[in-house]
């Protein structure tokens, strides 16, 4: 895997994910939580570190978030937890999402963050052990944990963003979330997935369209068209059982997104998949 978040971290793709991870979390109210994170990178991120300085990523992502004072009010977890990372000011610091979790999540919650590169588990284990006491780094296939999991009970959100780079990713994806919310009806399940080409989103949706998935939204943010499958032209997050008012925070973060970092004709589209 060439992929490594460092070079990405804060961009527009991590401003809409995390934004709407945080508000998820804090849909699903309060009482013990179990979250899942199936591929978590390092933890967090400096940005003034050389990888985020040589991709400048984040500064059409959360640097033009931060600066904005009329950003809607959706984005206010998103942003509670990087002023924490920043105590002093600035934005040197920026969450992936274990320390995005960590830092929203209740008291009887915990977070099990899962990596398998050995790098990046590295750092991970050691921001978990120093900033997360209700968290666990775990060098394990996400995947494979997330599903093993939902066999126990209790509350669940599961929080699936692999690199795509295998070729099997996108099925993985479909399967595991399938998989999980076969054995716990309830539990929610965010999917992060890049847009490059519409063939490629398309086939992933129908993918999971056919095989039935329980009620499912679909938040996108085109930055511009879904032409070039070698460059990020858009995100998107599908989530299924998603809670009561995550489909109105969406389109207010997605909406935000495309207009203030897209090109003209950037669309942000909020909707429901079928399932029947």
């Amino acid at each position: 895997m060439n992929y490594r978040h460092a070079f990405h971290a804060g961009n527009f793709a991590d401003v809409v994910k995390h934004a709407l991870l945080a508000q998820c979390l804090r849909l699903m109210g309060d009482g013990p939580l179990r979250i899942i994170d199936t591929h978590a990178g390092a933890g967090a991120y400096d940005l003034t570190g050389e990888a985020a300085q040589k991709s400048g990523e984040a500064e059409r992502g959360i640097v033009r978030l931060a600066g904005d004072a009329d950003a809607p009010a959706a984005f206010a977890p998103l942003l509670k937890a990087v002023r924490a990372l920043n105590p002093g000011g600035g934005l040197r610091f920026y969450p992936g999402s274990p320390a995005l979790v960590c830092g929203l999540m209740g008291a009887k919650d915990r977070l099990d963050a899962c990596e398998l590169r050995p790098d990046d588990f590295a750092l991970l284990s050691n921001w978990m052990s120093r900033h997360c006491p209700r968290g666990g780094a775990r060098q394990t296939d996400g995947f494979a944990f997330a599903v093993a999991a939902a066999e126990q009970p209790g509350r669940l959100l599961v929080h699936i963003d692999p690199p795509y780079e295998a070729a099997g990713d996108y099925e993985r994806c479909i399967e595991a979330a399938l998989a999980i919310t076969a054995r716990r009806t309830d539990a929610v399940v965010m999917i992060w997935t890049p847009l490059k080409d519409l063939e490629t989103f398309d086939r992933f949706l129908r993918g999971l369209e056919t095989r039935r998935p329980p009620s499912t939204l679909v938040a996108e943010v085109r930055l511009r068209p879904l032409l070039d499958p070698m460059a990020m032209n858009g995100c998107a997050l599908v989530t299924l059982n998603p809670p009561a008012g995550l489909e109105a925070v969406a389109e207010a973060l997605c909406g935000w997104t495309a207009q203030t970092l897209g090109d003209a004709g950037a669309r942000a589209p909020v909707w429901r998949l079928s399932t029947e």
